[in-house]
């Protein structure tokens, strides 16, 4: 019972959509660490199979990798039976699985368009939709969508992914006010990461000259793993990960003109690195990139392993206890000065 109180994950089953690499793949790994059964779902099968061995390794008592596309709702559908019928009932289920396009939007396609919303947005509602299906009749269980500064503050080049993280913060708040309305135990929580040394730079579809990256500062996936493990275990509606998004959050907030005009004149030199693209690299928006990636991208000597911001966040509670002593003190010597005086 003990190891059960600090593992609280222990022999719980954990469904991790995009787990093949990046944020995904570090989370997965992190459940597995924590004693969880976990389904990896993902496009690519043998780097799928790679991240499996990896979370087994990690401590996972049981893995299951299921080869499938999140916005095809019959497939996430299977693979929630799969995944129930191998690893048993579904605890918590991640819904991280995404795409991206980095493009003027006077240069995208219809189509380009359709297909991040498929994968980003509705791979978000069909992956949810399969959860609540079982999670519902049992009233217990945890979704976490996994967000982005993004959800709120759209950023220039990135217009189909921005829209996509705003509509999952929409149905995010639609379905948490629709399970509070029906006294669910079922909860829902959405993490919003800033900027991550993950692969996504390394297949994103891009028609920019140079080599594109996260714009600064970069956060390791372990970082957004950390936050989403926390909001899994914790009621809470929102999780935000760095200083950078919070701030994003507060000037979308209090000054969105400025952000506009601030985001025109850096956000396209952030978003690209001093290399030339490489003409032949692979993208991941039609079908997945061939290469056996891990967690991390190419930004490992930049990115920071910890966030002051997400560990004050999740030890607020704390923080406010001591808070309360330190003016229960305060209030305690003042009495005490004027009793003697």
């Amino acid at each position: 019972m003990k190891a059960n109180r600090k593992r609280p994950f222990a022999g719980k089953t954990v469904v991790v959509t995009g787990a093949s690499a990046g944020v995904g793949r570090a989370a997965a790994e992190a459940f597995g660490r924590e004693g969880a059964k976990v389904a990896l779902i993902a496009r690519q099968a043998e780097r799928l199979e790679q991240a499996k061995a990896d979370v087994l390794a990690a401590g996972a008592p049981a893995a299951l990798a299921i080869t499938a596309d999140v916005s095809d709702a019959p497939a996430m559908e299977a693979a929630a039976d799969q995944a129930e019928n191998q690893l048993g009932p579904i605890d918590v289920w991640v819904n991280n699985a995404m795409v991206s396009v980095l493009s003027p939007v006077k240069q995208m396609r219809a189509e380009e368009f359709k297909r991040v919303t498929e994968v980003t947005y509705l791979g978000v509602v069909y992956g949810t939709l399969a959860a609540l299906k079982r999670m519902l009749p049992r009233d217990e269980g945890v979704i976490v969508q996994v967000g982005s500064a993004l959800a709120y503050r759209g950023l220039p080049l990135q217009a189909a992914y921005s829209a996509a993280k705003h509509a999952i913060q929409g149905f995010h708040d639609s379905l948490r006010a629709e399970l509070l309305h029906d006294k669910s135990h079922v909860r829902v929580s959405m993490v919003q990461l800033p900027a991550l040394n993950t692969p996504q730079f390394e297949w994103i579809k891009s028609r920019l000259p140079q080599q594109p990256q996260p714009v600064p500062p970069i956060f390791q996936p372990e970082v957004a793993a950390r936050a989403i493990l926390w909001a899994a275990g914790h009621d809470r509606k929102e999780v935000v990960v760095g200083g950078s998004s919070q701030l994003a959050l507060w000037l979308n907030k209090l000054a969105p003109a400025l952000a506009d005009r601030y985001l025109s004149k850096t956000g396209y030199r952030s978003q690209q690195t001093d290399e030339p693209k490489d003409p032949a690299r692979p993208d991941n928006l039609w079908r997945p990139a061939p290469q056996l990636y891990g967690a991390h991208g190419r930004f490992d000597a930049r990115a920071k392993t910890a966030s002051a911001q997400l560990w004050l966040t999740t030890h607020r509670r704390w923080l406010a206890g001591l808070g309360v002593l330190a003016l229960s003190g305060l209030i305690a010597a003042r009495a005490k000065k004027r009793l003697a005086g």
